[in-house]
């Protein structure tokens, strides 16, 4: 599944970006690597953008950008 679609309450695990240049290595910058846990955390009035905690950080992303980062479910 992708970020986007990831439910608010579970945590995922980062397996894979898909994209690629500058807007790849912007997310791996942000702590986005394959293996990194991350939990959805506040969404905006909207719902978009969507504020995930990854690595200890808040990191903020539009669902353009959610769409290009593939989880996988932590089991509970």
């Amino acid at each position: 599944m992708t970020l986007d679609e990831m439910p608010r309450d579970r945590r995922g695990i980062v397996t894979s970006l898909d994209t690629r240049g500058a807007e790849r290595r912007r997310l791996m910058d942000l702590g986005l690597l394959p293996g990194a846990a991350i939990s959805a955390e506040l969404r905006s009035p909207l719902g978009d953008p969507t504020a995930y905690e990854v690595r200890g950080t808040l990191v903020v992303l539009r669902d353009h950008q959610a769409r290009t980062v593939h989880v996988e479910l932590e089991e509970r």
